[in-house]
């Protein structure tokens, strides 16, 4: 998205931006246990959000990226039931398997659900044979990294339960500095490639987390009723969502002025400023003339309060 305002340095918005607009609260086992409820573990919960979402959309394609908590079969499961696409990272030793073969006309015996077990991603890693593609992609930080990925498909099995038709993918540093990661997305018909890149957009919901606690006090509450509790987290993260359209609707352009900052670089505009141009426009841009013929006519120098509204507006 992209954002602006007049004066000071301006930029576009280049990072995707991650908007709640809808939240559950997951509780311990012991909480559940305490209130004699039975625990609804965080990719149950998931799935039931899968649910609600996909009726409230029918028919526009979601994809639910996740990390590690996210990468489980049941889910995938789940999130293939209600066409919705799953990526989440997967395990080296995760069953992969060959799709069932064709039954044959008078075959006894019960269908087979899958085929041959294919080699494990850690062996796969390990393989000389293995072919590997060179991509240079955007890395979480913004900046061209260079990658080294394979990529497959196969049936994810485990035992009592059906198989997930899935495409996996490895990738590598080429030059040893960052950690092997693997991955898998329930959209078999998906690159490898696009995987890793639809992947790396999750860490936007990393930086509305930070960005609400830093500026919305998200987990600085101190309520003592349970209703409360439900209430205000998912307000503010609301609030987030709201601030951020404001500041979309206010400023259609594609640029936003941005405070400097004295640590590091600035470059772009980050939530902060877009809050401070919304509190700006909500307290009527501090234009208080008292005289229809004169509109510098103020009790103050109109310098001197715009000087001081910048800083009011600015102030976490």
């Amino acid at each position: 998205m992209g954002l602006s305002d007049a004066g000071g340095d301006s930029s576009l918005t280049k990072r995707y931006w991650a908007l709640p607009f809808l939240s559950v609260l997951a509780t311990s086992p012991e909480v559940d246990t305490r209130l004699g409820r039975r625990h609804k573990t965080v990719p149950e919960l998931a799935g039931q959000l899968v649910a609600v979402v996909r009726r409230w959309f029918p028919a526009v394609p979601i994809k639910l990226i996740g990390d590690g908590a996210y990468s489980g079969l049941t889910l995938g499961l789940t999130c293939a039931k209600y066409h919705v696409t799953l990526i989440a990272p997967l395990r080296q030793d995760a069953c992969l398997c060959a799709p069932a073969p064709v039954r044959q006309p008078g075959q006894n015996g019960r269908p087979c659900i899958k085929g041959k077990r294919f080699p494990k991603l850690s062996q796969v890693l390990a393989d000389p044979q293995t072919v590997w593609q060179r991509s240079n992609i955007t890395w979480y930080d913004g900046s061209t990294q260079v990658v080294e990925w394979c990529s497959g498909a196969a049936l994810w099995y485990r035992a009592g339960q059906p198989p997930l038709p899935i495409r996996w993918v490895i990738t590598r540093d080429p030059a040893g500095q960052r950690p092997v990661r693997t991955y898998f997305s329930t959209d078999q018909d998906q690159t490898g490639l696009s995987i890793v890149l639809d992947f790396i957009k999750r860490w936007s919901i990393e930086v509305t987390f930070e960005e609400s606690r830093a500026h919305l006090g998200i987990e600085t509450q101190r309520q003592w009723s349970d209703q409360a509790i439900e209430r205000s987290t998912p307000c503010l993260l609301g609030l987030y969502s709201l601030v951020t359209l404001l500041g979309q609707a206010l400023h259609p352009s594609g640029t936003l002025a941005f405070q400097p900052t004295a640590w590091y670089r600035k470059q772009q505009a980050t939530f902060g400023d877009v809050l401070a141009t919304v509190r700006r426009a909500l307290w009527g841009n501090f234009s208080y003339s008292t005289s229809d013929h004169d509109p510098n006519l103020l009790l103050i120098p109109r310098a001197d309060l715009s000087r001081l509204a910048y800083a009011v507006c600015s102030s976490f």
